[in-house]
Protein backbone atom coordinates (compact mmCIF):
# COMPACT_ATOMS: atom_id res chain seq x y z
CA UNK A 1 0.00 0.00 0.00
CA UNK A 2 1.46 3.22 -0.75
CA UNK A 3 2.28 5.45 1.73
CA UNK A 4 2.46 8.94 1.43
CA UNK A 5 5.07 10.38 3.70
CA UNK A 6 7.73 13.60 3.86
CA UNK A 7 10.51 13.06 1.90
CA UNK A 8 12.66 12.66 4.46
CA UNK A 9 10.93 10.05 5.99
CA UNK A 10 10.47 8.44 2.48
CA UNK A 11 14.22 8.00 1.53
CA UNK A 12 15.00 7.03 5.28
CA UNK A 13 12.39 4.15 5.11
CA UNK A 14 13.58 3.54 1.59
CA UNK A 15 17.35 4.08 0.81
CA UNK A 16 19.92 2.04 2.43
CA UNK A 17 23.79 1.63 2.23
CA UNK A 18 25.08 -0.36 -0.02
CA UNK A 19 22.06 -0.42 -2.02
CA UNK A 20 21.83 0.25 -6.17
CA UNK A 21 19.43 2.93 -6.85
CA UNK A 22 17.94 4.78 -9.88
CA UNK A 23 17.08 8.46 -9.66
CA UNK A 24 15.54 8.25 -13.45
CA UNK A 25 14.48 10.99 -15.21
CA UNK A 26 14.88 12.04 -18.92
CA UNK A 27 15.09 15.56 -19.75
CA UNK A 28 12.39 16.75 -17.26
CA UNK A 29 11.39 15.61 -14.31
CA UNK A 30 14.91 14.84 -12.60
CA UNK A 31 14.19 14.11 -9.11
CA UNK A 32 16.62 16.39 -8.04
CA UNK A 33 14.70 16.37 -4.19
CA UNK A 34 15.40 12.79 -3.73
CA UNK A 35 18.79 13.14 -4.34
CA UNK A 36 19.92 16.19 -2.29
CA UNK A 37 18.03 14.05 0.80
CA UNK A 38 19.87 10.71 0.26
CA UNK A 39 23.10 13.45 0.19
CA UNK A 40 21.72 15.09 3.28
CA UNK A 41 21.04 11.44 5.24
CA UNK A 42 24.72 10.50 3.93
CA UNK A 43 23.64 7.32 2.75
CA UNK A 44 27.00 5.75 1.64
CA UNK A 45 28.47 2.77 -1.02
CA UNK A 46 25.18 3.10 -3.23
CA UNK A 47 26.03 2.14 -6.65
CA UNK A 48 23.94 4.58 -9.23
CA UNK A 49 22.02 3.74 -11.89
CA UNK A 50 20.73 6.33 -14.55
CA UNK A 51 20.79 5.89 -18.42
CA UNK A 52 21.74 10.23 -18.30
CA UNK A 53 23.69 11.02 -15.32
CA UNK A 54 23.82 14.92 -14.93
CA UNK A 55 24.64 17.57 -12.31
CA UNK A 56 22.82 15.87 -9.59
CA UNK A 57 24.54 12.64 -9.66
CA UNK A 58 27.63 15.04 -10.27
CA UNK A 59 26.65 16.53 -6.78
CA UNK A 60 26.23 12.69 -5.16
CA UNK A 61 29.61 11.46 -6.35
CA UNK A 62 31.51 14.42 -5.07
CA UNK A 63 29.57 14.20 -1.79
CA UNK A 64 31.07 10.78 -1.60
CA UNK A 65 27.68 8.59 -1.73
CA UNK A 66 28.61 6.35 -4.90
CA UNK A 67 31.32 3.07 -5.39
CA UNK A 68 29.90 2.42 -8.77
CA UNK A 69 27.91 4.30 -11.41
CA UNK A 70 26.22 1.92 -14.18
CA UNK A 71 25.32 4.29 -17.06
CA UNK A 72 25.40 5.28 -20.60
CA UNK A 73 25.94 9.29 -20.82
CA UNK A 74 27.51 11.07 -18.55
CA UNK A 75 27.52 15.38 -18.49
CA UNK A 76 26.15 18.65 -17.77
CA UNK A 77 23.58 18.81 -20.42
CA UNK A 78 24.67 20.84 -23.17
CA UNK A 79 27.63 22.56 -20.92
CA UNK A 80 30.49 19.82 -21.10
CA UNK A 81 32.04 17.54 -18.46
CA UNK A 82 30.68 16.29 -14.96
CA UNK A 83 34.01 17.54 -13.05
CA UNK A 84 32.49 15.74 -9.67
CA UNK A 85 32.53 12.47 -11.38
CA UNK A 86 35.76 12.96 -13.74
CA UNK A 87 37.96 13.72 -10.04
CA UNK A 88 36.44 10.25 -8.60
CA UNK A 89 37.57 8.60 -11.92
CA UNK A 90 41.08 10.01 -13.05
CA UNK A 91 41.84 10.66 -8.98
CA UNK A 92 40.09 9.06 -6.80
CA UNK A 93 38.87 11.91 -4.83
CA UNK A 94 36.59 12.40 -2.36
CA UNK A 95 36.78 8.00 -2.91
CA UNK A 96 36.93 5.65 -6.23
CA UNK A 97 34.32 5.10 -7.93
CA UNK A 98 33.97 1.92 -10.31
CA UNK A 99 32.17 2.63 -13.83
CA UNK A 100 30.17 0.27 -16.23
CA UNK A 101 29.27 2.03 -19.76
CA UNK A 102 26.47 0.80 -21.82
CA UNK A 103 24.75 2.53 -24.92
CA UNK A 104 21.21 3.94 -24.53
CA UNK A 105 19.32 1.42 -25.60
CA UNK A 106 20.97 -1.56 -23.94
CA UNK A 107 20.15 0.63 -20.67
CA UNK A 108 16.71 0.73 -21.69
CA UNK A 109 16.22 -2.66 -22.63
CA UNK A 110 18.22 -3.69 -19.14
CA UNK A 111 15.46 -2.05 -17.50
CA UNK A 112 12.97 -3.30 -19.68
CA UNK A 113 13.90 -6.58 -18.91
CA UNK A 114 14.49 -6.06 -15.17
CA UNK A 115 10.83 -4.83 -15.22
CA UNK A 116 9.65 -8.49 -16.73
CA UNK A 117 11.36 -10.27 -14.23
CA UNK A 118 13.78 -11.47 -16.48
CA UNK A 119 17.45 -12.02 -15.83
CA UNK A 120 18.70 -10.62 -18.80
CA UNK A 121 18.50 -8.74 -21.89
CA UNK A 122 18.36 -9.26 -25.21
CA UNK A 123 19.07 -6.56 -28.64
CA UNK A 124 20.45 -6.15 -31.37
CA UNK A 125 23.37 -3.75 -30.93
CA UNK A 126 27.04 -3.24 -29.79
CA UNK A 127 28.07 -4.40 -33.37
CA UNK A 128 31.80 -2.90 -34.33
CA UNK A 129 31.26 -1.45 -31.32
CA UNK A 130 33.93 -0.49 -28.98
CA UNK A 131 32.42 -0.57 -25.47
CA UNK A 132 32.42 -4.58 -25.17
CA UNK A 133 35.98 -4.04 -25.04
CA UNK A 134 35.84 -1.96 -21.70
CA UNK A 135 32.67 -3.88 -20.03
CA UNK A 136 32.60 -7.44 -19.48
CA UNK A 137 29.44 -7.20 -18.87
CA UNK A 138 28.72 -7.19 -22.68
CA UNK A 139 27.77 -10.54 -24.00
CA UNK A 140 26.65 -12.03 -27.04
CA UNK A 141 24.67 -14.97 -27.83
CA UNK A 142 23.04 -16.83 -31.19
CA UNK A 143 19.51 -16.46 -31.29
CA UNK A 144 18.48 -21.07 -31.34
CA UNK A 145 15.43 -19.30 -33.90
CA UNK A 146 17.62 -17.98 -36.49
CA UNK A 147 21.42 -18.03 -35.63
CA UNK A 148 21.55 -14.60 -35.40
CA UNK A 149 24.35 -13.31 -33.30
CA UNK A 150 22.83 -10.69 -30.56
CA UNK A 151 23.92 -8.68 -27.70
CA UNK A 152 23.15 -9.52 -23.99
CA UNK A 153 23.37 -7.52 -20.78
CA UNK A 154 22.24 -8.07 -17.24
CA UNK A 155 18.89 -6.67 -16.37
CA UNK A 156 18.67 -3.58 -13.93
CA UNK A 157 17.12 -4.57 -10.61
CA UNK A 158 17.16 -1.75 -8.83
CA UNK A 159 16.56 -1.88 -5.00
CA UNK A 160 15.36 1.39 -5.22
CA UNK A 161 14.13 3.72 -8.15
CA UNK A 162 13.19 7.26 -7.35
CA UNK A 163 11.19 9.52 -9.89
CA UNK A 164 9.26 12.77 -10.19
CA UNK A 165 5.89 13.27 -11.29
CA UNK A 166 3.65 15.80 -12.05
CA UNK A 167 0.51 14.79 -10.13
CA UNK A 168 -0.82 11.61 -7.95
CA UNK A 169 -4.43 11.35 -6.94
CA UNK A 170 -5.27 10.50 -3.75
CA UNK A 171 -4.89 6.63 -4.01
CA UNK A 172 -1.51 6.57 -5.10
CA UNK A 173 -2.05 6.18 -8.83
CA UNK A 174 1.15 8.49 -10.52
CA UNK A 175 0.55 10.53 -13.57
CA UNK A 176 3.46 12.11 -15.73
CA UNK A 177 2.50 14.67 -18.76
CA UNK A 178 5.44 15.39 -21.58
CA UNK A 179 8.53 13.70 -22.45
CA UNK A 180 8.86 9.97 -20.75
CA UNK A 181 12.23 8.49 -20.37
CA UNK A 182 12.45 5.24 -18.95
CA UNK A 183 10.98 6.50 -15.38
CA UNK A 184 8.09 3.57 -15.57
CA UNK A 185 10.15 0.45 -17.05
CA UNK A 186 13.08 1.41 -13.95
CA UNK A 187 10.01 1.91 -11.53
CA UNK A 188 9.10 -1.60 -12.49
CA UNK A 189 11.63 -3.17 -12.28
CA UNK A 190 12.84 -2.09 -8.85
CA UNK A 191 12.19 -3.73 -5.29
CA UNK A 192 11.11 -0.50 -4.09
CA UNK A 193 9.64 2.73 -5.28
CA UNK A 194 9.01 5.91 -4.03
CA UNK A 195 7.97 9.22 -5.79
CA UNK A 196 8.02 13.15 -5.62
CA UNK A 197 5.44 15.11 -7.10
CA UNK A 198 3.98 18.47 -7.64
CA UNK A 199 0.80 18.42 -6.00
CA UNK A 200 -1.66 15.49 -4.51
CA UNK A 201 -5.50 15.87 -6.62
CA UNK A 202 -8.14 14.06 -5.81
CA UNK A 203 -8.43 11.83 -9.01
CA UNK A 204 -7.58 12.47 -12.56
CA UNK A 205 -10.85 13.26 -14.03
CA UNK A 206 -11.09 14.92 -17.41
CA UNK A 207 -7.17 13.50 -18.15
CA UNK A 208 -5.92 10.71 -20.53
CA UNK A 209 -5.72 7.50 -18.45
CA UNK A 210 -2.79 7.02 -20.83
CA UNK A 211 -1.23 9.71 -18.38
CA UNK A 212 -1.22 7.42 -15.88
CA UNK A 213 2.01 5.66 -15.82
CA UNK A 214 1.92 3.93 -12.59
CA UNK A 215 -1.16 2.55 -10.22
CA UNK A 216 -0.99 2.59 -6.80
CA UNK A 217 -0.12 -0.47 -5.95
CA UNK A 218 3.68 -0.33 -7.60
CA UNK A 219 4.10 2.70 -5.55
CA UNK A 220 6.00 2.55 -1.87
CA UNK A 221 5.96 6.27 -0.83
CA UNK A 222 4.86 9.26 -2.33
CA UNK A 223 6.08 12.87 -1.04
CA UNK A 224 4.81 16.14 -2.29
CA UNK A 225 7.64 18.19 -3.62
CA UNK A 226 6.50 21.25 -5.40
CA UNK A 227 9.51 22.27 -7.52
CA UNK A 228 11.41 18.91 -7.21
CA UNK A 229 13.00 18.48 -10.89
CA UNK A 230 14.52 21.81 -10.26
CA UNK A 231 17.35 23.12 -12.05
CA UNK A 232 15.13 20.53 -14.79
CA UNK A 233 12.33 21.11 -15.93
CA UNK A 234 8.59 19.78 -14.94
CA UNK A 235 5.96 20.25 -17.99
CA UNK A 236 3.26 22.49 -17.28
CA UNK A 237 4.96 23.62 -13.98
CA UNK A 238 8.08 25.21 -14.55
CA UNK A 239 10.65 25.78 -17.30
CA UNK A 240 14.45 24.44 -17.21
CA UNK A 241 16.38 26.44 -14.95
CA UNK A 242 19.96 27.02 -18.02
CA UNK A 243 21.47 29.75 -15.52
CA UNK A 244 22.15 26.39 -13.04
CA UNK A 245 23.73 24.45 -15.63
CA UNK A 246 25.96 27.23 -16.82
CA UNK A 247 27.34 28.37 -13.01
CA UNK A 248 27.38 24.41 -12.42
CA UNK A 249 30.20 24.03 -14.72
CA UNK A 250 32.37 26.87 -12.99
CA UNK A 251 31.18 25.30 -9.21
CA UNK A 252 32.47 21.59 -9.64
CA UNK A 253 35.84 22.75 -11.51
CA UNK A 254 36.49 23.67 -7.76
CA UNK A 255 36.67 21.30 -4.50
CA UNK A 256 36.38 23.99 -2.14
CA UNK A 257 33.68 25.76 -4.37
CA UNK A 258 32.12 22.63 -5.00
CA UNK A 259 32.45 21.67 -0.86
CA UNK A 260 30.91 25.35 0.32
CA UNK A 261 27.48 25.95 -2.62
CA UNK A 262 26.67 22.13 -1.01
CA UNK A 263 26.84 23.07 2.23
CA UNK A 264 24.97 26.36 1.86
CA UNK A 265 22.58 25.00 -0.92
CA UNK A 266 21.84 21.05 0.47
CA UNK A 267 23.42 20.33 3.88
CA UNK A 268 21.78 23.34 5.40
CA UNK A 269 18.95 23.40 2.86
CA UNK A 270 15.71 21.24 2.85
CA UNK A 271 13.15 20.06 0.32
CA UNK A 272 10.80 23.12 0.86
CA UNK A 273 13.69 25.58 -1.08
CA UNK A 274 13.12 23.97 -4.32
CA UNK A 275 9.36 25.67 -4.55
CA UNK A 276 11.16 29.03 -3.86
CA UNK A 277 13.66 28.57 -6.90
CA UNK A 278 11.13 27.78 -9.37
CA UNK A 279 8.73 30.53 -8.45
CA UNK A 280 10.41 32.57 -11.51
CA UNK A 281 10.08 29.97 -13.73
CA UNK A 282 6.72 29.10 -13.54
CA UNK A 283 5.25 27.53 -17.08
Amino acid sequence: MTQFLSLSDAVRQNLKDGDTVAFEGFTHLIPVAAAHEAIRQGIKDLTLLRMTPDIVYDQMIGMGLARKVIFSYAGNPGVGLLRRMRDAIENEYPRAIETVEHSHSAMAQAYEAGAAGLPVAVFRGYKGADLPKVNPEIKSITCPFTGEELAAVPAHRPDVTFIHAQKANRKGDVLIEGIIGVQKEAALAARRVVVTVEEIVPDFKGLHPNLTILPNWTIDAIAVVPGGAHPSYTHGYYERDNATYLEWDKISADRELFAQWMKENVLEAGPEVFAERVKGLRA
